[in-house]
């Protein structure tokens, strides 16, 4: 075993942990008592994002329920590096978010394009404008939703309609710089996020932790309780289906989030008695896709806090990248001949993610694999099959071909979606026109 092996494991325990977490939030609290300031609130606004134009939209709901002050700063897409299947990622965005607006009751829907660059231009003027006068929470949204229209008339006349004044385009490619730079330096990469007291929050999936901490700290307005946009809670009780179709499931063994939500779409799958098809890929990082920095250590810890918020065990974790990834994948076909698919998965994720198991060891594997009911023996004769690659790169073509491109995946009938918090999407589908889901905002 390496000494990164022996010592990575108790290093993000620490790290990760939630302990840690709580830690860093009462220093920050502490530090701004002591400079008398009042909560700020950084947000990261991506004017052809359409996460941004949904966050956007809800900035004044946020601040009617806080107390806060609210910094804009206008960004520009993410680096290639930190969006590496760019065209898919933008198509998907659009289209998910349009599902997200719809579950959520906010107005967005597809336009099917992006934005001119023209109409991103002159928008991107308006709302530097907007938030150097003061004025950005209120005109985001107007802003964000003409924008999107211009793409569905075809023409800018919904953005010349807006009143609001535009920097030049000198003074909104030097506000674009700065807050490039500093979004990088804080550790980020994305737009739609939002900064508070050193701590992340990507879009209105994440605001349910944002609202929970300013209650904590005693800024909510009077009779402000819940979330904007809580989240759904999984299927509790056996839904009986006439036919309940497959879920394919697309993972990787190294991807955190599908490390947190595996159990829950098995868990899911059992209620419902949908089958959950395992159509495992390689990592990224190892189909040599980059990963940048900030990337890598805002999903670790989001995949946390999300792991915390759920009580889910994570983050004493040994990062199989590499050779432990390819020994675990090469049981995989073991496994589901076994019928142990899902327990193999299990057991490998809450191994390296939560145990800090070293999967590139003998000792490690086998104490993965025996759990899961694999014979050592046989595990051992299966390591020696490399046609798991074969099957791997399959399920990574068949992916991209949803218009996906990283884990985790989802596919029900046709509906397809990315993410650990899309699982309510998931259910939706299996469940339609069975029982259609419904969500409840709360009282602003």
């Amino acid at each position: 075993m390496s000494v990164r092996s022996l010592l990575m494991p108790a290093l993000t325990e620490r790290w990760l942990s939630r302990d840690r977490l709580l830690r860093a939030r009462a220093k920050a609290e502490r530090i701004r008592l002591a400079k008398g300031e009042p909560h700020t609130l950084h947000y990261f606004h991506q004017t052809d994002d359409p996460y941004s134009a949904l966050l956007a939209a809800s900035l004044p709901a946020l601040v009617q329920r806080y107390q806060i002050d609210v910094v804009a700063h206008v960004v520009g897409p993410p680096a290639d590096a930190a969006a590496p299947d760019r065209d898919r990622l933008v198509a998907y965005s659009r289209k998910d978010a349009q599902g997200l607006a719809q579950h959520h009751r906010l107005d967005f829907s597809d336009p099917g394009a992006q934005p001119s660059a023209a109409a991103i231009e002159r928008a991107n003027r308006m709302l530097v404008a907007a938030a150097g006068q003061g004025g950005f929470v209120e005109a985001a949204g107007p802003i964000s939703a003409a924008l999107w229209k211009s793409v569905t008339q075809g023409t800018p006349a919904p953005l010349l309609a807006q009143p609001w004044p535009q920097a030049s385009e000198q003074q909104a490619a030097a506000h674009l710089a700065m807050a490039h730079t500093l979004r990088k330096q804080w550790g980020h990469y994305l737009g739609a996020t939002l900064f508070f007291a050193g701590e992340w929050y990507w879009g209105i999936d994440r605001l349910h932790h944002l609202e929970q901490r300013l209650q904590d700290l005693g800024a909510q307005r009077p009779g402000v309780r819940g979330a904007l946009f809580a989240p759904d809670d999984d299927l509790a009780a056996p839904v009986t289906l006439a036919e309940a179709p497959p879920i394919d499931f697309y993972f990787s063994l190294r991807s955190p989030y599908s490390a947190i939500v595996a159990p829950r779409v098995f868990e899911l799958g059992r209620l419902t008695g949908a089958p959950v098809r395992l159509r495992y890929v390689l990592p990224m990082v190892m189909r040599g896709l980059p990963v940048p920095r900030e990337k890598r250590m805002y999903i670790s810890l989001d995949a946390a806090r999300e792991a915390h918020w759920r009580r889910m065990p994570f983050g004493r974790l040994n990062d199989p990248v590499g050779r432990p990834v390819e020994r675990g994948l090469s049981l995989m076909p073991l496994a589901e001949r076994a019928g142990q698919g899902q327990a193999y998965v299990r057991s490998f994720m809450h191994g390296v993610w939560a145990e800090g198991i070293d999967a590139g060891s003998d000792r490690g594997l086998r104490r993965i694999a025996e759990r899961a009911g694999l014979s050592w023996a046989d595990a051992r004769s299966a390591m020696q099959d490399d046609t798991w690659r074969q099957t791997a790169e399959a399920n990574r073509v068949e992916m991209l071909g949803l218009g996906l491109w990283g884990v985790p995946s989802f596919r029900v009938r046709d509906t397809a979606v990315w993410g650990q918090d899309r699982l309510w999407a998931v259910r939706q589908a299996l469940l339609a026109p069975h029982q259609p889901s419904r969500h409840t905002a709360t009282n602003p």
